[in-house]
């Protein structure tokens, strides 16, 4: 993965309370960091994903959290968290993540989330709204050439 790859980042500096006992950012955080920066891309986005989960009764699980770890992030490091969405399903959506060091190319981490949206009465999966896809879609260059060679 490039930085190019992508068009949404958000900031964090690593915190004291982030890193382990090898002075590096203990594993965990890092889906924090993905989550964090799956939420401001959806703030971004201006869809409200959580009103509409609260009208609805239809939200999204996280079914699968996937990090591969290319380099160590220490204290005090600022870097920068890249989203996209790199596919929707009938049901699901997922996601690429990347660290890189702030404003560089350079790869620190990769993540795939993948979510599935999920009626909350019956568990029951059920695809993802029009709505939803087309605001994505219009975000996503890469969503629409894929579309479109399919």
């Amino acid at each position: 993965m490039k930085r190019s790859d992508f068009t949404f980042w958000h900031p964090f500096r690593i915190r004291y309370s982030e890193i382990d006992g090898q002075m590096v950012v203990f594993n965990a955080h890092y889906l924090t960091f993905f989550d964090t920066a799956i939420t401001e891309y959806f703030r971004e986005l201006d869809h409200d994903i959580t009103g509409e989960a609260r009208e609805t009764g239809i939200d999204f699980h996280t079914v699968k959290s996937l990090v591969e770890y290319k380099a160590p992030v220490v204290f005090d490091q600022e870097i920068d968290v890249a989203v996209r969405t790199g596919r929707i399903g009938r049901s699901s959506l997922s996601f690429d993540l990347a660290i890189f060091g702030k404003g560089t190319d350079d790869l620190y981490t990769t993540g795939e989330i993948v979510w599935v949206y999920t009626d909350q009465r019956t568990h029951k999966t059920v695809p993802v709204g029009e709505a939803l896809r087309q605001v994505l879609i219009e975000r996503e260059p890469h969503l629409s050439e894929a579309l479109a060679g399919a």
